[in-house]
């Protein structure tokens, strides 16, 4: 008389579910994280958070087969200062590439350059302090002339000097084509519409492609 005896024992289905669990978290752990660290621009004010340039270089990322995933913490109306203060929160999980795009909302608001040189430096230590191999990367910015040409110029040498100084990234200028353009900003004027967020995607996707492979 034959017995019919169960495809998987008891022993192999452990085996079997054992080997799934740990296929599945190294291909987490294999992931690795892009965080753009920003306001509102970054945020995506305005606009669907699929039409923001961190959404559209992840939609990059997937269509070139990286294992990157891209965390948006954005926020509109942050300063340097705020992004002092909620840092520590932020590098709770572990970030591969760090993108500051901060530092805007100082120059609107007439905080001294020196001021918002002292907060960025300040928040790549702490980020570096953290994630010792962490990727900073800069993204550069610009204030209106109206500022005054002083304030102006020293406002404009804080992103390249930093760089320079934290061997970091940089993005010379994130809305290259798209600041002062109508037609690529919502009626503010600061803003880029969802057509101004695809071209500041790829100024981004330029500076960012090379450090993902």
């Amino acid at each position: 008389m034959f017995v019919l005896r169960p495809i998987f024992t008891a022993k192999r289905l452990m085996a079997l579910m054992l080997a799934a669990f740990f296929a599945i978290n190294a291909a987490a752990a294999e992931t690795k994280t892009l965080l753009f660290y920003g306001d509102s621009l970054t945020a995506g004010y305005g606009l669907d958070p699929d039409e923001a340039y961190p959404a559209l270089i992840q939609q990059k990322i997937d269509q070139a087969g990286l294992a990157w995933r891209v965390v948006n913490a954005g926020l509109s109306g942050e300063t340097t200062a705020g992004g002092l203060r909620r840092l520590d929160w932020i590098l709770r999980q572990k970030v591969d590439i760090f993108v500051i795009e901060l530092g805007g909302n100082d120059g609107l608001r007439g905080v001294q350059p020196d001021v918002t040189r002292a907060n960025l430096q300040t928040m790549i230590d702490r980020v570096r302090a953290k994630y010792p191999d962490v990727v900073v990367v800069l993204a550069g910015m610009q204030v209106p002339t109206n500022m005054g040409p002083d304030f102006t110029a020293a406002f404009a040498k804080i992103y390249p000097e930093l760089a320079e100084a934290n061997d970091a990234v940089l993005i010379p200028f994130l809305l290259e084509g798209v600041g002062g353009v109508p037609e690529l900003n919502l009626p503010d004027g600061i803003h880029p519409t969802a057509e101004g967020h695809r071209l500041v995607a790829e100024t981004v996707w330029r500076h960012v492609e090379p450090l993902l492979k």
